[in-house]
């Protein structure tokens, strides 16, 4: 219902009928609409949305002096992020039509229910929602830019694909829809989820939510609150934390790990914006705006019956997925970079140079657990090293990890590898072809180093120093 949207601008009534605006305007302010204004003379509709900005118009069809049909156009022309919902007694299907071709979005007749008139308005704004974020994510990709970058300045990147998901973040930060955003451990979900409450213009707190762990009556009084007495140690009244997100932001986190109880009250949270404090028969209503993450896969949750459809689609108007490091390898250089630093001025140590070998293996790591473990990783090697440079003997266990360098390989289907192979020599090779072809890659991947080439293949330094004809 509209009453449960964030109307930033005023909703506008056009009508001769002064009598039918007060009913419909009482109406509205029964369901919690506030701001409506209200015109009875169609001849000053421009002038009045000129010194007026509104968010939807509601225009009568039958009106004299300047009928609705006549000012539809008009206002098609002059105000075209504006939607119009036309309203006539008349109740004919040619009209209708005409109307809906001029540029109306929906076409009422009276009398008109209150219900239907929300629901004819909030579609009107849902519409003209991602009509604005479609042209603005157009303009966005098609000039490659950021309007607000420093927003984005806790998340070190140089990946294309993570600049295309902050020109997306750019364009939805301001809606009211919630926002999904999914990715494995690791990724950076939580630092996403900030950016985009930086952005959303929202003056009220960013509060987060960690979902993991919580049965109901957990998630129901850390999200809800209580009333005094609502259960044996409740002395005092509490409110929950979506009251902390007044006007701001709540960020829920792994909400793959939500109970079916806990998923039917989220989703009625979505659904009406209206929530009970354990405990109370009073009810409540937010104006936080939802963003939750989960690193689970949803359609797997879905499918075997653990996740809710109606949910889901509740959740994902907008969807985010976070790349995994692996997937953006051209970030490892600048995050090595930023973890020395961080992790050097943590452990009062000076900041030491990465070797060639270091930067190389780290390159074509597999990284299971995304950023988090590369500042695992350099943060141990950061307090193990003693010199000025560091080197792979600080990394405990990484040169044993030769498996999962190369087992990059196994993730791509047999077909397409056999196809792959075919497209790239033009026919089977054979394994004289193959070795030579690997360990030249290898050794153009580690800029020569053959420690860290020998790790990547597989075999023993020593093997490929023969292989390559160069003497041990």
């Amino acid at each position: 219902m509209i009453s449960k949207l964030n109307l930033q601008l005023p909703l506008l009534l056009i009508d001769d009928d002064r009598v039918v605006l007060d009913i419909h305007v009482t109406a509205l302010e029964s369901e919690g609409v506030k701001n409506v204004l209200t015109l009875t003379d169609s001849r000053k509709a421009v002038q009045f949305l000129e010194a007026h900005p509104v968010s939807v118009i509601v225009l009568d069809l039958m009106m004299p002096h300047v009928s609705g049909l006549e000012l539809l156009p008009v206002l098609i022309r002059n105000f075209p992020h504006i939607p119009v919902v036309v309203m006539t007694s008349s109740d004919d299907i040619e009209t209708a039509v005409s109307c809906i071709k001029a540029g109306a979005v929906d076409y009422l007749t009276k009398p008109v229910e209150v219900e239907r008139l929300l629901l004819s308005v909030v579609n009107a704004l849902h519409i003209n929602e991602l009509s604005l974020e479609n042209r603005s994510l157009r303009e966005y990709l098609l000039n490659d830019r950021l309007e607000h970058p420093a927003a984005f300045d806790a998340i070190i990147t140089t990946s294309k694909k993570m600049r295309a998901i902050f020109q997306y973040i750019e364009v939805i930060a301001k809606s009211d829809q919630p926002i999904l955003i999914t990715g494995e451990t690791g990724v950076g979900k939580e630092l996403i989820a900030q950016a985009i409450g930086t952005l959303s213009g929202r003056k009220g707190a960013f509060v987060t939510v960690n979902a993991a762990g919580l049965d109901d009556n957990m998630f129901s009084d850390t999200l809800f609150g209580h009333k005094k007495g609502a259960f044996t140690g409740a002395d005092q009244p509490r409110d929950g934390l979506i009251s902390a997100a007044a006007g701001g932001t709540l960020f829920l986190d792994e909400i793959g790990d939500l109970n079916e109880t806990s998923q039917i009250k989220l989703l009625r949270l979505i659904q009406e914006q209206e929530f009970y404090p354990v405990g109370s028969d009073v009810l409540k209503k937010t104006d936080a705006r939802l963003i939750v993450a989960t690193n689970k896969d949803l359609s797997s949750l879905i499918a075997s019956n653990k996740f809710r459809k109606d949910l889901y689609y509740r959740l994902c108007a907008h969807h985010i997925q976070v790349p995994p490091l692996r997937e953006r390898r051209e970030d490892v250089p600048a995050l090595l970079d930023y973890f020395l630093e961080k992790a050097s001025k943590s452990l009062n140590k000076p900041k030491p140079v990465p070797s060639r070998e270091v930067t190389a293996l780290l390159s074509t790591y597999h990284f299971e657990g995304n950023v988090r473990e590369l500042y695992a990783m350099i943060s141990d090697a950061v307090a193990r090293h003693a010199s000025g440079l560091l080197t792979l003997d600080c990394f405990v266990g990484l040169t044993d990890q030769e498996h999962s360098l190369s087992n990059a390989a196994l993730l791509v289907p047999s077909k397409e590898l056999d196809a792959a192979l075919y497209a790239f020599f033009g026919r089977f090779p054979t394994i004289k072809e193959t070795e030579d072809y690997l360990t030249s890659s290898a050794m153009n991947l580690t800029n020569g180093n053959q420690r860290s080439a020998a790790l990547l293949l597989g075999i023993a330094r020593q093997t490929l120093s023969k292989r390559l004809g160069v003497p041990d």
